[in-house]
């Protein structure tokens, strides 16, 4: 049954520009449908807020709080947001759509993956985050429903409903009300469950339990309630993948125990340390290991359901500390990293582990011969690890450290520092950008680690460009590292034309690399009113325009003029508007052209007039013989006479 026909929110337009077209997706804080931004015609999510939390400030500012935090996230493996609104009583965002499925789905139909399957999707999910954690925020909500895989193979994190800055939540304890746990039960980290400051080690914990599920196709928490799978958050250790699927490498097994560690100080400090370490541990596989297909297996579905993006759990419901440790056949031994697979920062996930408690069931591994080679092996391995120890080190993470604190930090680890600096848009000035070799590589102890620190926001001073021309105001603007924005043009009295006036911002103001700065350039002068002196007499044209300061040129040609005196103006240029001083053209008049009049004299009235109105003339009759047939006895103007086309000629018939 399709519930979408049901929704009053079907073919609704929000804001007057989002139409909603179908239902994605429902979670504890909102339902998320596909939509069309009607504005720039492009398919996007909108994911609305229940009515019922719209009414709650807090609820109401988290969802906001997430626009905001994921908008300051440029990262190819995060959805993007678009914009955030309200539509009455409806609080919605309108983010990037992603065609394809969750991870959820993947595991519902595939069970449990291979190892390069699970890496591969890993990877770029503590890509995502680790951009979150090194801009300061924790997502607080990792889970398989919140990975997106498109249909072209991209993993993309998404739902930063529960995002919150790290500052935040160490500045004011919990940030959610008390008796209130946020976040899905099976991926709540100890401390989350304790209603403790989440930091980004509360997503580190929440990838090994994800990490888990990819390898086995389970999840490690099963129980009939939420209560139970918050006690064994509390009280117990997540096994080993390689119990539920024999072969995996002792290595992942590692790298799980690491990242879901009880006590957070024993996890790698971030989603960009857990990456480090688990691309180290990648390149020691083998491929028969990354590509080993698990066991053919359906999804395991757990007792108690966790679906929901949001839980909300009684304090009560979790005890106040982690309770008994497990003891004898309870306690799994889990192999640790070596030093050189796990980035080192004085953590105990960086020890060796602890021996077997007295009178503990050792597992027998082999024959005799067989364990005396692996001893043999392990204290060759050890002889040499002792050795290099003393001429090398693992560089520890520095990244958002201040100089002083990352000092320290490489001084504990036996390592000196070789400081840059360089501009930065989003790292507060004084803090590390970026170091080199990467956090957790292998490097001499003699060679410095190469530290960039942040120079803060690169702003450049706008040029002064007054009076500059064009082409060269807009190298200067460009030589400086500006862009020159849109031109614009404005009469000058002062400024030569084609020189810039003015520009906006104004010289000396500080902007980003790359900001536009407008241009107002000179059209020289505002155009006068130029004197009308067509038909007056030269001399009088002459000093009309002088008058007004224009320069008087005389045309050398001269035109004849129906309608102009000779000897006065037939015509000027400029007629209308000219700058100050501008030159006026005068052409003097010809008067009119003259034509010869024909001499029709002892001619009848019919050929004379055809012969006079054939040259141009007019023709007046004056008849003084009203008799026979008259001849034209006198004109005037009378023959080889010259007057203009159009003169009348008067004939007298006798």
């Amino acid at each position: 049954m399709d519930t979408t026909l049901h929704d009053p929110l079907i073919g609704a337009l929000l804001d007057g520009r989002y139409r909603v077209e179908q239902r994605i997706a429902v979670g504890g804080m909102a339902t998320v449908y596909r939509g069309t931004d009607t504005r720039l015609d492009r398919v996007l999510a909108l994911k609305v807020m229940h009515p019922a939390l719209a009414a709650d400030a807090e609820f109401t500012g988290r969802f906001i709080r997430e626009a905001k935090a994921v908008a300051r996230l440029a990262h190819p493996n995060v959805v993007n947001v678009f914009d955030q609104g309200a539509d009455g009583s409806r609080v919605f965002l309108a983010m990037e759509y992603v065609p394809g499925c969750t991870l959820r789905d993947v595991l519902r139909d595939r069970g449990a993956l291979s190892a390069r399957a699970a890496l591969d999707i890993l990877e770029p999910v503590l890509a995502a985050l680790g951009a979150a954690h090194r801009a300061g925020l924790v997502h607080r909500d990792v889970k398989p429903e919140n990975v997106l895989i498109t249909e072209g193979g991209l993993v993309k994190v998404a739902d930063f409903g529960l995002v919150h800055p790290v500052a935040g939540d160490a500045a004011s304890g919990s940030a959610t009300p008390l008796g209130t746990v946020l976040g899905s039960v099976s991926y709540l980290s100890p401390e989350q469950i304790r209603q403790q400051p989440a930091d980004p080690r509360s997503d580190v914990y929440a990838c090994g339990i994800v990490l888990y599920e990819m390898l086995t196709g389970r999840k490690p928490r099963t129980g009939g309630s939420p209560t139970e799978i918050v006690r064994q958050h509390l009280a117990e250790d997540v096994p080993p993948p390689s119990l539920a699927v024999p072969g995996l490498p002792p290595e992942l097994d590692a790298i799980v125990a690491a990242a879901t560690a009880r006590d957070r100080e024993r996890r790698p400090y971030d989603a960009v340390e857990l990456l480090a370490a688990l691309q180290r541990v990648r390149r020691t596989l083998t491929a028969e290991q990354l590509d080993a297909e698990p066991p053919a297996s359906t999804y395991h579905t757990p007792q108690y359901s966790t679906s929901e993006p949001t839980t909300r759990l009684p304090a009560t419901a979790a005890p106040p500390s982690a309770g008994p440790e497990r003891t004898g056949a309870e306690r799994t031994s889990v192999l640790e990293l070596p030093p050189e697979l796990l980035t080192p920062r004085g953590r105990p996930y960086d020890e060796p582990a602890p021996a077997a408690r007295p009178g503990r069931r050792r597992w027998r591994r082999g024959p005799t011969l067989a364990a005396a080679a692996t001893a043999l092996v392990l204290v060759v391995g050890l002889t040499t690890w002792l050795l290099s120890a003393a001429l090398y080190a693992t560089t520890p993470s520095v990244l958002g450290l201040t100089r002083q604190a990352a000092v320290a930090r490489l001084d504990a680890a036996g390592l000196s520092a070789d400081f840059t600096e360089a501009f930065s848009e989003t790292v507060p000035r004084g803090e590390v950008i970026e170091s080199r070799p990467e956090p957790g590589a292998r490097t001499r102890k003699d060679h410095p680690v190469k530290v960039v620190l942040s120079g803060g926001p690169e702003r450049i001073a706008v040029p002064g460009v007054l009076g500059k021309p064009l082409a060269e105001a807009r190298k200067q603007l460009t030589g400086a590292g500006l862009a020159p924005g849109t031109t614009t043009e404005e009469y000058s009295d002062s400024v030569a034309e084609g020189a810039v006036i003015s520009s906006e911002p104004a010289a000396g103001k500080r902007l980003a690399r790359e900001t536009p700065v407008s241009l107002v350039v000179s059209k020289g002068p505002a155009p006068l009113p130029v004197p009308q002196v067509v038909g007056l007499p030269l001399d009088q044209a002459q000093a009309a325009l002088a008058e007004q300061h224009f320069t008087v040129q005389i045309s050398p040609d001269q035109v004849y003029s129906d309608t102009v005196d000779a000897g006065s103006i037939a015509a000027q240029d400029p007629a209308d508007r000219a700058g100050p001083g501008a030159t006026v053209t005068l052409t003097v008049s010809k008067g009119p052209q003259l034509y010869p009049v024909p001499d029709v004299r002892g001619r009848n009235e019919a050929d004379a007039t055809a012969a006079l109105r054939e040259a141009g003339f007019q023709v007046r009759v004056v008849r003084l013989n009203p008799f026979g047939t008259p001849t034209v006895r006198n004109q005037d103007p009378g023959g080889d006479a010259r007057r203009p086309k159009g003169t009348t000629v008067t004939l007298v018939l006798l």
